[in-house]
């Protein structure tokens, strides 16, 4: 039978409710917060590697299932423990199911994508609400995106609101940060520019093919694209709409329009750039 985890120290649960809340510290740190079982077993499947150390609650272990325990064991991660009554303090989440994992970000070579003779991406421009962001990586994830961009005013990627929404897949999908959509352009990438009207814009069904270096381009949940990036744009597109529906979230909008382009491309390009 193996001993109990050691308790958490001061100092640890101090360095969790930072990486919670505070960007800063998250980025000088390269590390964020991971919760809840489903997700946090997930990563232990996954990227055991990435994960630095596990919080576990007193009372969590009694809930956890037999497959569960062996996969948590078998991974040989550090592991503390804390009162069943303090683990809502070191939370986000409005029911803690009391097990979390301070997780290491990944790292991507973003040169080795830029150059790539074959790319699909996307970039978002000035997405401020974290359940969008944390849906668009999720989506993008899960239709094969080689790698999303995120201007600077863009929420977080390792926001807790993000990181939930995204279902662990910031993880898996090369996120970078960049100035403006002139970073990919510059590179000879065309840009796509997702818009919710405009007297430019083709129909998103009038696109038959698209080019071997394309990044859909969406933008803030109000203002949309900026007139900058707009300009940038190779293609505008509008995805059309019952009369009696305005616009769409800029997650839905992604996930439509990244499903539609993805069908058009010839070859899936794969998934290369990572620093291992």
């Amino acid at each position: 039978m193996s001993s109990p985890a050691p308790l958490l120290t001061r100092t640890q649960s101090r360095r969790i409710r930072e990486l919670l809340r505070d960007k800063r510290v998250r980025n000088a740190q390269g590390a964020f917060i991971i919760e809840g079982a489903k997700p946090v077993y997930d990563v232990l499947q996954h990227y055991p590697a990435s994960i630095q150390f596990l919080l576990i609650a007193d009372e969590f272990e009694g809930h956890e299932t037999e497959p569960q325990r062996r996969l948590r064991i078998s991974r040989n991660i550090s592991s503390f423990r804390c009162a069943t009554r303090t683990f809502p303090s070191l939370s986000r989440l409005d029911s803690p199911q009391g097990i979390l994992a301070v997780v290491s970000q990944p790292s991507w070579n973003e040169d080795r994508f830029l150059e790539r003779a074959s790319l699909f991406g996307v970039y978002g421009e000035g997405l401020q609400d974290p359940a969008n962001v944390g849906a668009i990586i999720r989506t993008a994830a899960a239709l094969r995106v080689d790698a999303l961009w995120l201007s600077h005013e863009s929420a977080d990627v390792y926001n807790p609101k993000v990181v939930r929404a995204s279902a662990g897949a910031v993880l898996s999908l090369p996120i970078f940060v960049t100035g403006d959509a002139g970073r990919l352009t510059n590179k000879g990438i065309q840009l796509y520019a997702a818009e919710a009207n405009g007297a430019e814009a083709v129909k998103m069904e009038s696109i038959h093919d698209v080019p071997r270096r394309l990044v859909l381009a969406v933008g803030n949940e109000s203002r949309g694209l900026s007139a900058r990036t707009i300009k940038e744009a190779t293609c505008r597109f509008t995805i059309p709409l019952s009369r009696d529906i305005e616009s769409l979230n800029v997650a839905a909008t992604a996930a439509i329009a990244l499903y539609y382009l993805r069908s058009l491309r010839a070859e899936d390009a794969g998934d290369v750039g990572k620093n291992d």
